[in-house]
C-alpha cells in the first residue's frame, strides 16, 4: 500500500531545506544585495542611531541566520562602536539551535546582544500585547517567512508599528518573475492539498504596503536552483527536492503518478525554468522591498 501524502515536519522540513540551499543561489543573491544595497540603507538609519548609544534590531524568518549575521556585521561596519540588541523570532528549534551555534563561534560580535523568541510572529505580537509593551525596532527584517504567516496584511502592519522615527522594514520575498510565480497560478492544482501555506510573491506584498500607504523600494535580483535531480528516477536529492517544492514528505512515493507527471512537466516549462549546459535551472528571482517607517 502507498502511505498517505502528508506535511513535513519541522525536522523534516530543516533537511529539505538545506538540499534546496545546496543547489541553489539564494545565499549568493542575498549576499550581493548585501554588498550593493544594504551599506546605504542602513547608513539610512543614522538620524535615529546618532541619539543613542545601542541599536536595536528584530529578525522575522524560518532560515538564514548566515544572512542575518552578515547584515548585523554590515550594521557595524557602517555605525562602528554603536552597541546592537539584535531579537530573533523564529519557531523552529533546530534553526534556534544552528543560529545560537554560528553566535558562539563568531569572536567578532562583542558588541551584539542576542534574544531568541522561539515563536511564531503571532505569537510574538499576541505575546507583546499582552505583556503592554511595544518595543521599537531600527531595523527589522522578514526573510522569506511571509509565506507561513496567518493574517499578512496585519502581520506588516504590526512589525510596521514596531520601527521607530527612521526605521526600516526589509521584506525578501520571492519576485514575480520567479518560477514559482508561474506554477503557483498557472499549475496551483498540481500542487498538494497537505502545502498549507500562502502562495504570495512580491506584487501580493506591495498592494498590502499600498493600501497602508507606506513608502517602500523594490530591489529585484536574479537567483536559480538546480532541479536536474528531481527528474532522476530514485535519486534522493532529487526526492528531498520535490519535498521541500511541495512541503510534502516523500512526495515522490506518496503522490498519484499523475499528480507526479504534471508537476514535473509543470517544472519544466519555460516559465519556470531553463536549460543551461544539460542542468534543469528552475528560476528563484527574489525581491527585497524596503519599507520606510
Amino acid at each position: 500500500m502507498i502511505p498517505s501524502m502528508r506535511s513535513l515536519t519541522a525536522e523534516e522540513y530543516v533537511e529539505a531545506f538545506k538540499t534546496f540551499l545546496d543547489h541553489s543561489t539564494e545565499h549568493q543573491c542575498m549576499d550581493e544585495f548585501n554588498k550593493e544595497q544594504m551599506p546605504n540603507i542602513v547608513a539610512g538609519l543614522c538620524h535615529c542611531m546618532s541619539h543613542k548609544a545601542e541599536h536595536a534590531s528584530l529578525l522575522l524568518g524560518d532560515f538564514l541566520a548566515v544572512v542575518d549575521l552578515k547584515m548585523i556585521r554590515i550594521l557595524q561596519a557602517v555605525h562602528p562602536g554603536v552597541s546592537i540588541d539584535n531579537e530573533i523570532v523564529e519557531p523552529n528549534p533546530q534553526h534556534v539551535a544552528a543560529y545560537k551555534e554560528l553566535v558562539n563561534q563568531a569572536p567578532d560580535l562583542q558588541n551584539v546582544s542576542f534574544i531568541w523568541h522561539q515563536l511564531t510572529s503571532l505569537e510574538y505580537e499576541q505575546q507583546m500585547k499582552e505583556k503592554g509593551t511595544h518595543k521599537k525596532f531600527d531595523f527589522i527584517h522578514m526573510i522569506q517567512m511571509l509565506y507561513r504567516v496567518e493574517d499578512i496584511p496585519n502581520t506588516i502592519k504590526f512589525f510596521h508599528s514596531c520601527l521607530d522615527h527612521h526605521g526600516k522594514l526589509l521584506i525578501i520575498i520571492l519576485s514575480d518573475s520567479s518560477g514559482w510565480a508561474s506554477l503557483w497560478k498557472k499549475s496551483r492544482e498540481c500542487l498538494p492539498a497537505t502545502d498549507s501555506g500562502h502562495y504570495i510573491t512580491c506584487s501580493g506584498i506591495t498592494e498590502v504596503l499600498r493600501r497602508l500607504g507606506v513608502e517602500h523600494r523594490v530591489y529585484e535580483l536574479p537567483s536559480g536552483w538546480d532541479i536536474t535531480e528531481c527528474f532522476i528516477e530514485g535519486d534522493a536529492v532529487g526526492g528531498r527536492m520535490m519535498d521541500f517544492l511541495t512541503g510534502t514528505k516523500n512526495f515522490l512515493g506518496t503522490a498519484p503518478p499523475a499528480l507526479r507527471r504534471r508537476l514535473q512537466e509543470a517544472l519544466c516549462q519555460p516559465e519556470c525554468s531553463s536549460s543551461r549546459d544539460g542542468r534543469i535551472i528552475f528560476s528563484n528571482n527574489l525581491s527585497m522591498i524596503v519599507v520606510e517607517s
